[in-house]
């Protein structure tokens, strides 16, 4: 269903910019958020900004009608990042409605033990996100990540709903993909080193099924679609968007697209050029996008991008 408004706030990415400016689509955060005490100044406080991690967390409030739901879309990598910036930006996370998480990666599920202390919530995800996964790097024994526990979130009162479809939560408002169809020629996802345990060895597992995404119909403008990491590929996954919802305008293309790195660096160039086909108003791509990534799409689509940091909100209204 077609939505009267939808506000996107970042609240952990891989930067944090004070000096960025606000725009009538962007608001960011200001620079002295957050205030601690610091003896070596007159007063003895100082301001902090917020936190910048390797990892991603986003706010989602959805409005139709008169009706208003927020939900959290992953929780960053460290246990207390989210809620510092949460805090930092007067955000009260105990107005949370749910929880979604894009896959299973530590560095987007870090925070939840944070927010588990504060709410009881639902919680939607792939049933792949408990897969045991390391990076098998040459000259190393392996480093296995941290894996995402099923008890311990169900013991910490979380209701965790598994769908590997496509499924529609705020009575019809939010898309969440479930997996994501690889169409595309050149995203092939991630390298040989991520490895996962298929109960007996170590195998590649360069597609991360667990991978899913959000998206909400802005009436009047078209699909908001925010990633994760977006191991699906950027492409693939306003792709399939497009596809489940038959709505064939991309109004905004948000969070991880995953181009960071000599092992993707190289789809760069087709990525960007599928993208700027699609010609969204909006692209804020962070967290694990790369620079290399976020300059040719600043260059491709100069209208539209808009560079990432922690505390920025975007809001996104109908025509």
């Amino acid at each position: 269903m077609p939505v009267d408004e939808v506000v996107v706030t970042t609240i952990i990415d891989n930067v944090f910019d004070a000096l960025l400016t606000s725009d009538d689509r962007v608001t960011r955060a200001p620079f002295a958020s957050g205030s601690v005490a610091a003896p070596q100044f007159e007063g003895g406080r100082t301001f902090t900004g917020l936190r910048a991690e390797h990892g991603f967390s986003a706010l989602v409030t959805v409005r139709r009608g008169e009706t208003t739901t927020t939900l959290l879309f992953d929780a960053g990598v460290s246990p207390d990042g989210m809620t510092t910036n949460a805090d930092r930006l007067g955000i009260d996370l105990q107005g949370v409605q749910g929880v979604v998480l894009s896959h299973g990666h530590f560095d987007h599920v870090g925070g939840l033990a944070g927010l588990a202390t504060r709410s009881r919530l639902p919680m939607t995800v792939h049933p792949l996100i408990w897969t045991r996964r390391r990076l098998l790097l040459p000259g190393t024994g392996g480093t296995e990540l941290p894996t995402l526990s099923s008890a311990a979130l169900e013991a910490e009162g979380f209701r965790v709903m598994e769908r590997r479809e496509p499924s529609l939560l705020v009575d019809g408002c939010v898309l969440i993909t479930g997996e994501i169809d690889r169409t595309t020629d050149f995203e092939r996802g991630m390298p040989p080193p991520h490895q996962a345990w298929d109960g007996s060895d170590w195998r590649h597992d360069p597609l991360v099924l667990d991978d899913q995404a959000l998206v909400v119909h802005v009436r009047g403008r078209g699909l908001v679609v925010l990633t994760g990491c977006g191991h699906a590929g950027a492409v693939n996954t306003a792709r399939h968007a497009m596809r489940l919802t038959g709505v064939r305008r991309l109004h905004a293309l948000l969070g991880g697209l995953h181009l960071g790195g000599p092992a993707f660096e190289p789809i760069i160039t087709p990525t960007v050029q599928a993208l700027a086909e699609l010609a969204p108003d909006l692209v804020a791509p962070g967290h694990c996008t790369g620079w290399r990534a976020q300059a040719a799409l600043a260059a491709a689509l100069p209208d539209a991008f808009v560079p990432s940091s922690s505390g920025t909100r975007y809001t996104l209204a109908a025509a």
